[in-house]
């Protein structure tokens, strides 16, 4: 499944990157969007906290697809599920013609999203909650299925030889955080034990996996969750002297050097460029033409595993901020 993925999601990337390119070229030449409807206002509200890079990507994608559809496009964060679901009601009572939303808590973030559908806004969700999505009224949902990316992940383990791996978890409450570990406890053949961190603290997230591997020698595994806590596992490894394999969810430019390198072992893909371009797409084609995507069922973006022999032809694009 993972490989069928990867064969297809590679091309879906291709055309989305393409068709951002020639928007792009569009609008500098002609000083406008590349549509004619109207300029309408779309908000995306995500779990993120400051600084994490994987959200500048998705933006990026979102701001090129904004560019060509004639949105006005708003950005706001809180990883705190409370103050996000005050956010989706500040986008509500802007009007906003359309709301991109994550459900990384989806209880906490119920009532909110209700409140937008029946306010008639169109919502699709992204990244999270691909689960709940349907069932809160969303027009779609964009992502990868944690699940499956966690079950990816443990077949890969197991095609290298591992035989203990420690999940590193960073958000505590996160949904998707859980179903990655749990995909890899499905298929992985050796022994998985997770380990919960202080994400907000790079050095208690060093600290924390450093210790676990001065006492569990049999550990020959890490996984993080998030591409920025991968060089910090790198560190705790080496600090603890252990041989471990570092390997990670999502990509960046320091994880694509570090796959070249053979400092990690291989990464999962999410493609969040992808999540961010195809939310406003879609979210404009629902406003113009009624389109919708899916069928019921999420938009897949992943998972794509990525090793040392991919590494090279994306380092491009992570440095560039779109992979």
């Amino acid at each position: 499944m993972a490989g069928a993925l990867t064969l297809s999601l590679a091309g879906c990337s291709s055309t989305g990157g393409k068709r951002a390119e020639d928007a792009r070229k569009a609008a500098a030449a002609r000083g406008k969007a590349a549509v004619t409807t109207p300029r309408w206002t779309f908000a995306m509200i995500t779990h993120s906290g400051d600084g994490d890079t994987f959200w500048d990507i998705v933006q990026s994608g979102a701001k090129e697809a904004a560019a060509k559809d004639n949105i006005n496009f708003l950005y706001s964060h809180d990883d705190e599920a409370q103050q996000q679901a005050q956010l989706v009601d500040a986008a509500i009572d802007k009007k906003v013609d359309g709301i991109i939303v994550t459900l990384a808590k989806p209880d906490a973030m119920k009532a909110a999203v209700a409140r937008a559908v029946k306010a008639g806004i169109p919502v699709v969700t992204v990244n999270s909650g691909s689960e709940e999505s349907k069932e809160f009224g969303a027009l779609t949902h964009i992502g990868q299925d944690e699940t499956i990316a966690g079950q990816a992940v443990g077949e890969e383990l197991n095609k290298r030889g591992r035989k203990k791996a420690l999940c590193v978890l960073h958000e505590q409450g996160n949904v998707g955080h859980e179903q990655r570990c749990a995909g890899v406890k499905d298929t992985f053949d050796g022994t998985v034990q997770n380990l919960y961190v202080t994400g907000t603290s790079m050095p208690d997230v060093q600290s924390a996996i450093e210790a676990k591997l001065q006492t569990d020698k049999k550990v020959d595994a890490v996984v993080t969750l998030g591409a920025p806590y991968a060089d910090t596992a790198v560190k705790a490894r080496q600090g603890a002297g252990s041989d471990a394999e570092i390997d990670t969810f999502d990509l960046n430019a320091k994880v694509a050097a570090g796959l070249k390198d053979g400092t990690l072992g291989f990464a999962v893909d999410q493609q969040p460029y992808l999540q961010g371009y195809q939310a406003v797409d879609l979210l404009w084609l629902y406003k113009y033409n009624a389109d919708v995507l899916g069928g019921g069922k999420p938009v897949l973006t992943g998972p794509q595993i990525i090793t040392k022999d991919q590494a090279a032809a994306l380092e491009e694009y992570t440095k560039r901020g779109t992979r």
